[in-house]
């Protein structure tokens, strides 16, 4: 199904019961926040939610809209994900015709692909400008906007649709980049270094000139999807929204600023970025579930707002895993699998769990024919795109199902000798990542998980851990450790056992020194995986322990090896030295806003 807009998608929401609206009185200042978190981590996403009734400003908020693995399908118009890389690879396959016959036969798929790029419309013809605010009348505190956790430094727009061009106007960029609002006519634009609007914008910087910038909230869910979609560069990203909803996007040029935006959007802002001014951002509870720290960047000032008549606002937020973003990844990991394999073809499946905040774990099967594949595999991906980013990456076998991680896990632990299978690299990181001694670079983590051939090593353990003594009580390690203030050992599995614990930190280094000691005490022998973390985190959920590994190790500083066991120190690292990093706290709601969603909760979805 094709959405020529956003509220064609609310229509079909509401008529497939994927729609709560919420008449009751709320506020944008963190209490849709701590509802639509709640609803977004009940089993399979939970319900897009309406807020019918926000303080201060007549216009509804669409929140948790993708936030599902149906509706992102229906969003993209597709019952099956599996459909748009299969149409992907159909096009990726063309091979030039030979004969008359194979040129006829290759016509309608060419017409079709002909069908794709953008069209433009007169501004009669286009609703986001029913509406238009000028000078005085442009003001930001009319709508809705979220301020998401209690640390944010204020309100940001968390789901804007930023187009600009490059300084020769010859490429486009449109891509999802968070705005803090400082007044009612200024906001932040944050993209990261790495981004292709920051490049459009250095160029600017380079030559002095005004920068011109659009903004869309609430396109069509194809528009919405494709601009946070990693699309390589030079890519437009309308002409691959046009390629998913299967006609071309309506784009109408704007009042104030040379730019195009989608017809169709609610809610539109035109301004423009002068390169000399920079501004505190910051700081923002951000997707890996701690606050990103605050840090100059350019200032986008409004010269208009447009919109519809009653216009919808659609926001998001992000935060501790699972929230709407993982859905959106997850349409991104599938779609984007046919451009991976064009360039690593021995690729089968790919999977990037919520855990993992899509830049700390990628995890991959392969067909597997040669000796050492698995390590050229991580090679090539750290070098490739988005994928260089990413801090750990295992690789299995093509027999393994590497979309239930809780399998994975298992498989692995069954599997891998931390003696050989282990490889570690260094290189760029997510400006995210706040584990590494240093901003933007750290260690790197390859798993190689697959099955040894002729010119590999064989482990040659297993059966020396088999033998091992009987496994020790959680409370013979509390006895032995007062300074742990809890345990948990998972059950036994056949070549590695794995204890989470938890340390009362109190001064540098404390943490290594207690793997240490913990891996040479020999009744403990039998534990060949110590996870060490902070004394305030519950050993007991496996996920949020998986989380916290992967967001807070560099691996090479952080592991520590003893033969085929290995001690892991996930604690802070703040005071430790060659440290140089800022260590972020964790996204946590109040309190009092929570008690007062337990006051609304029973009313807002009785009966829901």
């Amino acid at each position: 199904m094709q959405y020529h807009s956003l509220r064609e998608f609310v229509d079909r929401l509401e008529n497939e019961n994927e729609l709560v609206r919420i008449k009751d009185h709320v506020s944008p200042i963190l209490e849709i926040t701590e509802i639509t978190d709640r609803v977004s981590k009940q089993p399979g996403g939970g319900k897009a939610l309406l807020f019918e009734n926000v303080e201060g400003s007549n216009i509804p908020v669409l929140i948790n809209a993708f936030g599902s693995s149906k509706r992102i399908n229906m969003a993209l118009g597709v019952r099956d994900i599996e459909k748009i890389p299969n149409d992907i690879d159909k096009y990726l396959k063309i091979k030039p015709p030979s004969s008359l016959l194979e040129k006829v036969k290759l016509l309608p798929m060419l017409l079709e692909a002909a069908a794709f790029p953008p069209k433009m419309v007169s501004s009669r013809q286009a609703s986001c400008q029913e509406v238009v605010l000028t000078g005085d009348d442009v003001d930001l505190g009319k709508i809705p906007i979220l301020q998401c956790w209690p640390n944010d430094a204020g309100r940001f727009i968390t789901f804007p649709i930023v187009v600009n061009r490059t300084i020769d106007r010859k490429l486009r960029n449109v891509g999802l980049y968070r705005m803090q609002v400082y007044d009612k006519k200024t906001t932040g634009m944050h993209w990261h270094i790495h981004k292709d609007g920051a490049h459009f914008f250095h160029e600017f910087k380079k030559q002095g000139k005004i920068m011109e910038c659009a903004v869309a909230i609430g396109a069509d869910p194809a528009v919405c999807y494709s601009a946070s979609a990693p699309l390589p560069f030079g890519i437009d990203e309308f002409l691959f929204a046009g390629f998913i909803r299967k006609s071309p996007v309506p784009l109408v040029k704007c009042k104030t600023v040379d730019l195009e935006i989608p017809a169709t959007a609610e809610i539109v802002l035109e301004g423009f970025i002068d390169p000399s001014e920079m501004r505190l951002e910051g700081p923002f509870g951000d997707h890996t579930g701690y606050y990103s720290q605050d840090g100059d960047y350019p200032v986008f000032r409004i010269t208009a707002i447009t919109h519809r008549k009653n216009p919808i606002y659609l926001t998001t937020i992000v935060g501790k895993p699972p929230q709407e973003d993982f859905y959106l990844g997850k349409a991104t990991e599938r779609i984007f699998l046919p451009l991976m394999r064009t360039q690593l073809p021995e690729i089968i499946d790919m999977n990037m769990p919520a855990e993992g905040v899509f830049h700390n774990l990628v995890i991959l099967s392969i067909d597997k024919r040669f000796p050492m594949q698995a390590r050229r595999l991580m090679s090539a991906l750290w070098g490739m795109g988005q994928m260089s980013f990413v801090k750990t990456i295992i690789v299995f076998d093509q027999d393994v199902d590497i979309q239930n991680t809780q399998k994975v896990i298992e498989t692995l632990l069954n599997k891998i000798d931390f003696t050989h299978d282990l490889f570690f690299s260094e290189g760029i990181l997510d400006v995210l990542n706040h584990a590494s001694d240093k901003a933007l670079y750290g260690s790197k983590l390859g798993i190689d998980a697959t099955t040894k051939i002729e010119g590999e090593d064989e482990s040659k353990i297993k059966s020396e851990n088999n033998s091992k003594t009987a496994s020790p009580l959680s409370e013979h390690v509390l006895e032995s450790f007062t300074e742990l203030t809890s345990c948990k050992i998972l059950k036994q599995n056949d070549l590695h056992q794995v204890a989470f614990a938890t340390l009362d930190k109190k001064k540098p280094q404390q943490g290594c020194k207690v793997i240490k000691k913990f891996m040479n005490d020999k009744k403990f022998s039998a534990i060949t995986v110590f996870v060490l973390l902070e004394n305030h985190e519950n050993v007991n959920d496996a996920s949020t322990v998986l989380w916290k590994i992967l967001n807070n190790i560099d691996p090479k500083r952080d592991m520590y090896f003893f033969g085929n066991r290995v001690g892991i120190d996930v604690s802070c690292k703040t005071g430790e030295p060659d440290f140089k990093q800022y260590w972020p706290d964790e996204i946590e709601m109040s309190n009092n806003i929570k008690q007062i969603v337990d006051q609304k909760w029973t009313k807002m979805f009785d009966g829901k």
